[in-house]
């Protein structure tokens, strides 16, 4: 089997300097990637600010023959993602992956939390994957080729408590890959999400005593398949947890049609409405929009 390296690619990777972000770094750096390892060292909360985490970085990446550059400018702003970016350009001249994982926690209910808290985590989280993105993405559809990996979580899909701020960032985070999957389709430019599950220092505060096995090298592989150039999908979610790799997707039942509706119709027809039967799964690429249009006129049409 051939090994699948990244030989002459510059990927970018936001809060590398920790955790998942760093695994990502050293594996890509391993098979031959330039890396710009960006971290600004803030605690758990997003709070201070420490060049040390993505200095270390670099220096394990370039112990092992490696080429790595730090970068400490946060995701948080869009001035600060454009000078993430910038720094690819300016060492190497050119960004062929981007992986976003930076992130904080603040727990708070959905009864408690403030706005301050609500919003340092969606800045990081969901703004984070936006200021990053928007840079970059013109740059590799320019270039005839891209390929994008951001972070969502199974808290983005099913949800969990005390985390509004989390739930809400990683549920956005899945409208802006399928919007870069559509549009980057003909122009080179892949994206996928990672949904992980590894113990990083994320879990501060969880009992973690019952987890099987999660390290971040477990998740690694996939991130790294789907930031390779023979990666085959795109607007997809990948989920990696525990050695457990599958696909997360959305997916509609196929309802009910009729002409008119009173709400009474609703309640005695609910249970045909959620049926499971028969499910519409439309990815985005190339056509989950146009397809449920279609497909849900043509329910209509037939009356």
């Amino acid at each position: 089997m051939t090994e699948r390296r990244f030989d002459g690619r510059v990927a970018v990777i936001t809060g590398a300097g920790r955790g998942l972000g760093r695994e990502y770094a050293r594996l890509l750096a391993a098979k031959g990637a330039k890396v710009v390892v960006n971290d600004t060292g803030v605690s758990i909360k997003g709070e201070g600010a420490d060049a040390g985490p993505a200095e270390l970085v670099v220096s394990e990446i370039e112990e092992l023959g490696g080429d790595a550059i730090a970068s400490t400018e946060s995701v948080a702003t869009a001035a600060g993602g454009k000078a993430i970016i910038e720094a690819a350009l300016d060492r190497y001249g050119r960004i062929d992956i981007l992986i976003h994982n930076a992130g904080n926690v603040r727990y708070g209910s959905l009864e408690e939390i403030t706005h301050e808290d609500f919003e340092a985590v969606v800045d990081v989280h969901l703004m984070g994957a936006f200021n990053v993105v928007r840079p970059a993405f013109p740059l590799m559809c320019k270039a005839g080729y891209g390929r994008i990996v951001l972070t969502s979580s199974i808290g983005g899909i099913y949800g969990t408590r005390n985390v509004v701020n989390y739930g809400v960032s990683k549920a956005g985070t899945i409208g802006l890959n399928n919007v870069i999957a559509i549009e980057g389709a003909a122009r080179g430019v892949k994206s996928n999400i990672i949904l992980p599950g590894a113990v990083t220092r994320m879990a501060d505060g969880l009992d973690i005593t019952q987890y099987p096995p999660m390290g971040p090298e477990l998740v690694a592989p996939v991130v790294g398949w789907l930031a390779h150039e023979s990666c085959s999908i795109t607007g997809e979610m990948l989920i990696s947890m525990a050695g457990r790799v599958a696909r997360a997707l959305i997916a509609e039942t196929e309802g009910v049609y009729q002409p008119s509706w009173s709400i009474d119709d609703v309640a005695e027809r609910i249970d045909a409405i959620r049926d499971t039967g028969k499910l519409w799964m439309l990815p985005p690429v190339p056509s989950g929009y146009v397809d449920h249009l279609t497909r849900s006129f043509a329910m209509a049409r037939k009356g």
